[in-house]
């Protein structure tokens, strides 16, 4: 299974665990990857270490976050959609080592095809402002 579809089932449970607010929960990785008939094992422990990743970082994801959203917006404001995607990527910019570039294309082709029209715009405006942040952009790009 190639990373893009992997990245997807990543937002996938990850929408679906913020939805059901069972995101600590690794159980809920057996019962996406059961219910998905997910049998790639590349895929099954790319999940996991997603869902492990975004708990255990979570509160540095949030943090994040919030600080590079525009004045007047809070998270709570952010479609869990979105939310979902930013989270995935900063995991993987700032604890995967993916490329920023690589890291951000990605989540924004998923924010056009499971978004709305402004998502692409607003993921790309937040996830630059952490990479300017978090001076990802001086670091070599592979």
């Amino acid at each position: 299974m190639q990373r893009s579809a992997m990245r997807e089932l990543a937002f996938q449970m990850i929408y679906g665990l913020e939805m059901q607010k069972e995101e600590e929960n690794p159980e809920q990785v057996d019962i996406f990857v059961e219910s998905n008939e997910i049998t790639d094992e590349k895929a099954i422990q790319y999940l996991k270490n997603i869902q492990k990743g975004l708990v255990e970082n979570g509160e540095t994801i949030h943090t994040l976050i919030e600080n590079n959203l525009k004045e007047n917006w809070s998270l709570n404001r952010v479609s869990k959609i979105n939310l979902s995607l930013i989270k995935i990527a900063i995991y993987e910019m700032l604890y995967q080592n993916l490329p920023y570039k690589v890291a951000i294309n990605e989540v924004v082709e998923l924010a056009k095809k499971y978004s709305d029209e402004s998502a692409p715009v607003f993921i790309n405006g937040i996830l630059a402002s952490v990479v300017k942040d978090k001076n990802l952009n001086s670091k070599k790009e592979e």
